[in-house]
């Protein structure tokens, strides 16, 4: 089947046409199905006089992880064919090549060898990934929150979406990214490991980059048992919307199946779960509709249908999400509510302030049924209430009521930091500008609370805008790591914009702010760096704690070099040094005390 859809970008570029042609691609371990497409015609084209200059054929180097190439300018790079890098046992590792050409190159595709260390041992080819870097509009920060009109905004192409298709054809006078992933088993045998990835192409001189991974004597935890408490919401109705399939179809959960799982490998530690109908007011594209479905008898008495509530959570859960079900919420924006009245055969909305007898009365049979259904599906303990930036005086008298009719939930809150209420929320999330004393974490921390941080359209760094710098969503571990977070929250994993694979801008906030990854289960140069940081959390977490328990001279230095490192991640000083600088300083650390550490 080929779908065509068509639409004018306001800033008066090119129509383009999504193409659709189904593959089966062998890089993915359940060989999902993937739908390819055209990209928008780049609105800053390049200098054609560059282009013709360079000779004909498949121009190729080794690129930075740091950088998003540009896909109309002839790269200003040093030609390099040899890559190197190193890695604990069950991580994995990043890395770019970039193409670029003159000429039309067709099929264009990549093969991989197998990495070995000259003894017999191997890393099979299977546990490397090549992903064509697919380029997308993209906006600027240009005072972040906000309604917008992209014609009122600097537009370009950006390097982001990581697509999995087997074969590509490069359009003459452009650059191409590939963006590399090795998976080392967790049972690897330390070591130098060599290899290769070819580069071929229809009537072309193949090229070849070698490929050395050292592998250390240092294993990293599987994703389920990292410590990082990682909420990135999920927008289920967004996947319905974009795939035109009914919601909470056999079609939707297959497509939604993929995007948790990718999720899930991320170490994602909660369910983002809908029970009243538009919890945020309708701020995204794809609003969200409550799970539960509420009705008002006739006789004035309440009715509850979790059907769609326990399917969704099922699914999460059997992708690998399990620790905690965040149930948004009863203080939504706006505080409406709506529900079905029998008695007039039509949804109604009404408002009820929190400690008001009107809201009272709406929550009261709800949470009573509510924790009926918790308990009969044995989630009672890892369900919360969750709240999304609400004030002191509401969560106190929200409070006050949960813990009078169900004093067993537990609370969560993504906003500011209120002594008032600290103990009373199992899980606080704070704006990134937000500095909460890491004496009250450890406290929250001992308690077995989790103290997370999150960025949003308001800061223009760090973050994971489509235009952000790479490293800045790298840079998202290593601060919490800093600060003593346990963990990091986005608001929108994928709550995708009308067109996400073309144009990640927005009625509202800068580019990329309403998602990480793409449809088809496509991954992007955002996502995949973020969990590189958060891999580099869990080995600051190994190492600090092998470290601490050695406690010996050696030891408490290498440990004092740790903290000394971490200290330097202050937001304030990204104004002036990019990301890259600090967290790559990081890594060399850590490299260099996982070598003394046995």
């Amino acid at each position: 089947m080929i779908i065509a859809k068509i639409y004018k970008m306001k800033i008066g570029i090119a129509f383009f046409t999504i193409l659709s042609a189904i593959l089966i691609i062998s890089c993915s371990p359940e060989r999902v199905k993937y739908n390819t497409y055209s990209e928008p015609s780049d609105p800053n084209p390049g200098d054609i006089v560059a282009w013709s200059a360079l000779q004909k054929g498949i121009h190729a180097s080794v690129g930075s992880i740091d950088k998003r190439y540009k896909k109309s300018t002839v790269p200003q790079i040093e030609i390099c064919d040899n890559w190197k890098g190193i890695a604990w046992k069950g991580k994995k590792v990043n890395a770019q090549l970039l193409l670029w050409t003159s000429e039309n190159l067709n099929k264009v595709h990549c093969v991989v060898s197998d990495l070995k260390d000259g003894t017999g041992n191997k890393i099979l080819a299977e546990n490397i990934n090549t992903f064509f870097v697919r380029y997308i509009i993209t906006d600027e920060f240009a005072g972040g929150c906000g309604h917008r009109k992209p014609a009122d905004f600097d537009s370009s192409l950006v390097a982001d979406a990581l697509d999995p298709i087997p074969y590509f054809d490069i359009e003459a006078n452009s650059a191409r990214p590939v963006w590399v992933t090795i998976k080392v088993p967790h049972k690897a045998v330390a070591g130098t490991y060599s290899g290769n990835i070819t580069i071929k192409a229809k009537r072309q001189k193949e090229v070849v980059f070698n490929i050395q991974l050292e592998v250390l004597d240092k294993v990293l935890p599987e994703p389920a048992d990292w410590a990082f408490h990682l909420d990135l919401w999920q927008n289920p109705f967004a996947v319905a919307r974009f795939n035109k399939v009914e919601v909470w179809s056999q079609q939707h959960f297959n497509l939604l199946r993929p995007l948790m799982k990718m999720l899930a490998k991320a170490g994602q530690k909660c369910i983002t779960a809908s029970i009243i109908h538009k919890p945020w007011g309708g701020q995204t594209y794809d609003h969200f509709e409550s799970l539960i479905k509420w009705a008002k008898n006739e006789n004035g008495t309440w009715s509850y249908d979790f059907t769609d509530f326990d399917n969704w959570i099922e699914l999460a859960m059997d992708c690998g999400i399990t620790a905690q079900i965040n149930c948004y919420t009863m203080i939504p924006w706006g505080n409406r509510f709506t529900y079905f009245d029998e008695l007039i055969e039509k949804e109604t909305t009404v408002t009820a302030l929190t400690g008001t007898i009107e809201y009272e009365k709406i929550w009261t049979p709800f949470l009573q049924k509510f924790t009926t259904h918790l308990n009969e599906k044995e989630w009672q303990n890892i369900t919360t209430i969750a709240m999304d930036e609400r004030k002191s005086e509401d969560m106190q008298k929200m409070i006050t009521f949960i813990k009078s009719i169900a004093p067993e939930l537990k609370i969560t809150l993504a906003g500011g930091y209120h002594e008032k209420i600290n103990n009373d929320l199992y899980d606080l999330c704070v704006a990134s500008e937000h500095i909460i004393p890491k004496e009250d974490i450890i406290k929250r921390s001992e308690k077995g609370f989790h103290t997370t941080y999150y960025v949003c359209c308001i800061e223009p760094y760090p973050n994971n805008f489509t235009f952000s710098p790479p490293a800045e969503s790298a840079y998202m571990g290593w601060y919490a790591a800093s600060k003593g977070y346990s963990g990091f929250l986005r608001w929108a994993y994928n709550s995708w914009v009308e067109n996400p694979l073309t144009d990640s801008r927005f009625r509202a906030w800068p580019a990329g702010d309403t998602y990480f990854v793409y449809p088809g289960g496509r991954s992007s140069i955002r996502f995949e760096r973020l969990l590189e940081g958060i891999q580099d959390f869990e080995k600051i977490q190994v190492l600090r704690s092998e470290l601490e328990a050695a406690n010996n001279v050696e030891a408490n230095m290498k440990l004092q070099k740790l903290e000394e490192i971490l200290s330097v991640f202050e937001i304030s000083d990204l104004k002036d040094t990019p990301a890259h600088v600090f967290v790559n300083r990081g890594k060399d650390l850590l490299i260099e005390l996982t070598r003394g550490c046995g």
